[in-house]
C-alpha cells in the first residue's frame, strides 16, 4: 500500500463555483502509480468548500451560486456572526452544507470519475484569497 500527501495552495478565487480538476492533478502525478485506491480531497476552511459535479456545462455551475445564494442569503437579521461582513455567517453555513472533503476512486493511474464529473472549489465569500487543500492520496 502507497500512502502521499501533500498540501497545496490554490490561487484567489472569485465567489462561485470552479472547477479544478486538473489543478489537483497538475500537482500530483504520483496518482500514476496507483492501479487501485483513492484520492481524499479536503479543503482548510471554514467558508469555502468542495463538491463533485457537472464539468462540461458552466451554467451547472453559475446556477449553483444562483441557488446557494436563494437558499443561504446575505444581510439575514438573525445572523450575529458578522464580523467580518454581510457574505461571512452566509459562508460558513453554504461550506458547512456542501462539505469540506470529496473522496475520489482511483482506478489505473487515473481518477474514477463519472464522463461530466469533476471537482469543484466552491467558494463563498466575496474576497475568499487563497485557499489550501490537503490531498491524501492511497492504494496500491
Amino acid at each position: 500500500m502507497i500512502f502521499f500527501q501533500k498540501e497545496i495552495v490554490l490561487q484567489p478565487y472569485s465567489r462561485g463555483f470552479h472547477l479544478i480538476t486538473d489543478v489537483i492533478l497538475s500537482e500530483i502525478p504520483e496518482i500514476s502509480k496507483i492501479k487501485i485506491g483513492q484520492l481524499q480531497v479536503f479543503i482548510k476552511h471554514t467558508s469555502a468548500s468542495l463538491t463533485i459535479n457537472e464539468n462540461a456545462d458552466p451554467t451547472v455551475r453559475q446556477d449553483f451560486e444562483s441557488h446557494m445564494n436563494q437558499m443561504v442569503p446575505e444581510n439575514q437579521s438573525y445572523y450575529i456572526h458578522t464580523y467580518e461582513g454581510s457574505d461571512d455567517m452566509p459562508a460558513h453555513i453554504k461550506a458547512s452544507l456542501m462539505g469540506v472533503s470529496v473522496q475520489v476512486p482511483i482506478t489505473g493511474g487515473k481518477l474514477n470519475l463519472g464522463t461530466w464529473q469533476g471537482i469543484y472549489l466552491c467558494e463563498h465569500r466575496n474576497y475568499g484569497g487563497s485557499r489550501k487543500l490537503v490531498l491524501t492520496l492511497f492504494g496500491s
